[in-house]
């Protein structure tokens, strides 16, 4: 059961991720405004748009799930540090679901890392 749990949160986390790769690359006015706001546009956008491509791969293949979980957690760190900083909550009357989700993401990758902790170079043996 708990095998198929960890897929399942693998899985949300790949979705949510891909799902909004869309926005960062076709450009969409919420993801420039936010990334101009961050002074991080378009190169930002884009290139952390890759970086969650990566992460969402990595986090779906076994023997590279700490890996992508690890590259997640870096990256959703910062989307929600430019939330508390920069951005506020409520994004372009959103209600907060970007920062919502970004909270999501955080919990349910350090999730996965927590149960990959024994497959971690160097420190997984040690657990």
């Amino acid at each position: 059961m708990k095998k198929y749990l960890l897929v399942t949160i693998r899985l949300i986390i790949a979705v949510i991720l891909i799902q909004t790769l869309r926005f960062k690359f076709t450009a969409h006015p919420d993801s420039v405004y936010i990334f101009s706001k961050a002074g991080m546009e378009p190169y930002g956008r884009i290139g952390i748009g890759i970086l969650e491509l990566i992460g969402a791969i990595l986090i779906l293949i076994p023997k590279t799930v700490w890996v992508g979980a690890i590259l997640i957690l870096s990256v959703i760190s910062g989307a929600i540090f430019i939330h508390f900083t920069l951005l506020g909550i409520e994004v372009n009357n959103d209600g907060g679901t970007l920062f919502f989700m970004a909270i999501s993401t955080f919990i349910l990758s350090s999730i996965v890392l927590w149960n990959e902790r024994k497959n971690l170079p160097l420190i997984g043996k040690t657990f």
